[in-house]
This record gives C-alpha cells, sequence and structure tokens, in this order.
C-alpha cells in the first residue's frame, strides 16, 4: 500500500459556541501538543480578521505560545497576509519566534486580505497592495537574509534567520510567483479547489531553483475528517458546512454544533455552492480517509499534505487527527 506523503496541520483557534478565545487557544494548544506525539509534520496557523469564530488574527503571538508547549513540531504561518503588514515588522515577528524556537519555524506568505472589504480599510492597506506582492516579498527576503554592506535598516531580530518562505494561494498567481522565487508552494484546496491541478502544473513547469530550495515541493491543504464510522464523520462535518453557508449569506457568530438535517438549515443553491467549495473534503471511516488522501497524493504528487478540519467537540478533533495518523 503506497504511503500517505508527509502529514500537518492548520488551524485557526476556531472560537465555538458557548466558549470564547481563551478557550479557543487553550484548545489550540491541546491539538498542537496532541499532533506532536502522533508525529505530524508542521502546524500551521493563518491569519483571518473581524471574525468571531477565528481567534488567530494575531498569528505570530499565538504561535509563540503553542512554540512555547511543545518541543519538536514545526510552527508556522499558514498564512500571514503580507499586504497587511510591513515587511520590515514580519521579519521582526517571525525572527523573534526563530530566536525562541529555533529550526521550527516557518513564514508562510498570501496575499488575500484575511478579511471583507471595510475591515481591509481599517488594517490601512493599500488597496493595489496584493496586485504585485513580488516587491513585498523581496523586501521581506531582504530583511531576513544576511546584512548587506551599508545597510542602515535591519530587523533585529530577523536580520540573517532567513526564516523558510511558503507562498501560499488558491489560484495561479502565487504559483507562478513561487516558482519564479524557487520557494515551496501550498495550495489551498480546503476552501479553493479550483485551480489546484492547474497552479502545481504551472509551479513545477516553471520552478526556478534559489538558494532556499533546489527542486519543486507542493503541500496541499484538504479538510479531512476521521471517526468511528462514515455516518459519525460526516454528522461532524456539518459544522464546516453551517460555517461556509454563514460566510455565503455574510452573517456572524461561532462555531456551531453539528446537526443531524443540513437541508433545514440550507437552499439548493447554498448547499451546491458549499459542496462545490468543499469537494476534495475527505470524510470517513479511517480507511475511507486514508484512502482519500493517498487518490489525493496520487492526483497531485504532494510532496506533503496539510490537514484542517472544522469539528465542534474537542474529543472528536483529537479523535480524527489521531485515526487519520495511525488508525
Amino acid at each position: 500500500m503506497t504511503a500517505i506523503a508527509k502529514l500537518s496541520v492548520l488551524d485557526l483557534a476556531p472560537v465555538v459556541q458557548g466558549s470564547n478565545a481563551n478557550e479557543a487557544f487553550a484548545r489550540a494548544k491541546e491539538l498542537a501538543q496532541h499532533v506532536e506525539r502522533l508525529g505530524y509534520h508542521r502546524f500551521w496557523m493563518a491569519e483571518h480578521h473581524n471574525m468571531p469564530d477565528i481567534a488567530s488574527a494575531a498569528t505570530s503571538t499565538i504561535l509563540a505560545y503553542i512554540g512555547a508547549h511543545t518541543q519538536r513540531i514545526r510552527i508556522g504561518s499558514g498564512g500571514v497576509m503580507l499586504p497587511n503588514h510591513a515587511p520590515m515588522i514580519v521579519a521582526e515577528q517571525y525572527g523573534t519566534l526563530a530566536a525562541l524556537f529555533p529550526e521550527r519555524v516557518d513564514l508562510g506568505i498570501g496575499r488575500a486580505p484575511g478579511s471583507d472589504g471595510v475591515t481591509t480599510r481599517a488594517l490601512r492597506r493599500d488597496a493595489k497592495a496584493a496586485e504585485d506582492l513580488l516587491p513585498q516579498l523581496e523586501e521581506l527576503q531582504y530583511f531576513l537574509g544576511e546584512e548587506q554592506p551599508g545597510q542602515r535598516v535591519r530587523a533585529y531580530p530577523g536580520v540573517g534567520s532567513h526564516v523558510p518562505l511558503w507562498l501560499l494561494g488558491s489560484s495561479t498567481y502565487s504559483a507562478l510567483l513561487a516558482a519564479q522565487k524557487g520557494l515551496p508552494f501550498a495550495f489551498a484546496a480546503h476552501f479553493a479547489p479550483d485551480f489546484m491541478m492547474r497552479a502545481i502544473e504551472l509551479y513545477r513547469e516553471q520552478f526556478q531553483p534559489s538558494a532556499q530550495l533546489s527542486a519543486p515541493y507542493v503541500m496541499v491543504a484538504v479538510n479531512a475528517i476521521a471517526a468511528a464510522t462514515n455516518e459519525q464523520a460526516e454528522f461532524l462535518a456539518t459544522t464546516g458546512q453551517q460555517k461556509f453557508v454563514s460566510m455565503i449569506r455574510g452573517q456572524e457568530g461561532l462555531i456551531p454544533p453539528p446537526t443531524d438535517n443540513m437541508d433545514a438549515i440550507w437552499t439548493d443553491l447554498e448547499r451546491q455552492q458549499v459542496t462545490r467549495m468543499l469537494r476534495e473534503s475527505i470524510i470517513g471511516n479511517k480507511e475511507k480517509v486514508q484512502a482519500g488522501l493517498r487518490g489525493l497524493q496520487a492526483r497531485t504528487g504532494a510532496d506533503e499534505i496539510m490537514l484542517h478540519n472544522i469539528i465542534y467537540d474537542q474529543q472528536a478533533r483529537l479523535n480524527s487527527y489521531e485515526l487519520i495518523m495511525h488508525g
């Protein structure tokens, strides 16, 4: 039987109904410790804003908390939305993390705002900043690289740290930029799978080796939920389906418990939209999920698969990752 690719975890510190951010952080810490024991390779967290059900807005801060409560697992951003920040600030933040947790820190970069247009303006972000990420990326590399002769502005800490950079994306833009800069590429198939195969193909075709990376390296992020039975896993997955319905409607709220009847919640059109966005999700018992992951790896040639899920119950969330890794 073909072995599954290296497995990692993406978490957003979800805030479930009846809970708060403090409890979400405790759940994230417990999950990171759990998947570290299970042998997962990375634990990444993502920047989102103005979303009451996601507590990972200050990504570098919560990663310091996660790093302090783990020993070996790589930690990182999946990702930092670079147009929201001055590259020097990002270099200082992740240079600090790299100093605290040597050889464990990744810096994944994206260009989406991580929220809606009104919030984007509140972040004081140049409306055109995401149109061309290259200058910002090169500025970030400059601050993380070796000090140059005559360099007057440096990131302390950060300079000389060479924190590994990744480019994240859900389209061909980041794939082509990752190829141009010789960086590893992570595709967000967990919510936007439409361009997955084309983006990966273009990345591999146009990859140019760099000091960081000599050959293409692809990671695919996908939703995966495992439980004792297929029916139980499908039940757990209704939490995430409700979350996406709320996003389509522009409604805010905390992460809901699963439901026995999604048809009482979504319209036919909403069901079609959610099904399309989540069509790469792998949901079922351990055999079904492991087979699905092997199939995804075979289709994409992924070097690594990053797993994400939205599960209301913490123990079910922990059990899901255990079943996927070890059955």
